[in-house]
């Protein structure tokens, strides 16, 4: 087996692995939660609570699940095309575990609305009443601001024009 069909096998196993966790996680929510009073974990700050999220992050487009499905596979296939074209060396890892996070996110949430027509939220911050979220948000969350970080601070220019296949015009 080469290293390109290692890199894909690896790739491949971190999303199943990471989405099968986010899965779990539902599965915990439905059967402990699901028609319960909220479990307080941290009084006044973090609470478990069960929700049936029919919209998209923070309640927005409720009840466009065509859309939301169809907006999630054009994602991730934008995902997996800039995937394939970043360097893998140890310097752009965190770029590529940026991408797994992401692509294990949206199958976490792809998978809900496709088969219940809806996403399970249970993570619910009561301190600062932010909308009720799960595992696959926080995976989405994390490749953001990891990228964000990583655009604004570690990579120069000239080092992500792989990104786009063509390097910066002169004038």
């Amino acid at each position: 087996m080469g290293k390109t069909s290692r890199f894909w096998i690896l790739s491949a196993a971190a999303v199943l692995c990471l989405t099968a966790f986010d899965q779990w996680t539902k599965l915990l929510a439905v059967r402990m939660l699901k028609g319960q009073q909220a479990f307080v974990l941290v009084d006044g700050i973090l609470e478990f609570s069960y929700l049936e999220n029919r919209g998209a992050a923070f309640g927005t487009m409720q009840g466009q699940k065509a859309f939301l499905v169809a907006i999630t596979v054009v994602l991730a296939a934008i995902v997996l095309y800039f995937y394939r074209k970043i360097p893998r060396t140890l310097r752009f890892l965190p770029m590529l575990c940026a991408m797994v996070l992401i692509l294990a996110g949206a199958a976490g949430n792809f998978i809900d609305r496709v088969r219940l027509d809806y996403v399970i939220d249970f993570i619910y911050f009561k301190l600062i009443d932010f909308p009720t979220f799960n595992v696959a948000d926080c995976y989405v969350v994390i490749a953001v601001i990891l990228f964000a970080v990583l655009i604004l601070f570690v990579y120069r220019e000239e080092e992500l024009e792989f990104l786009f296949g063509r390097g910066k015009k002169k004038s």
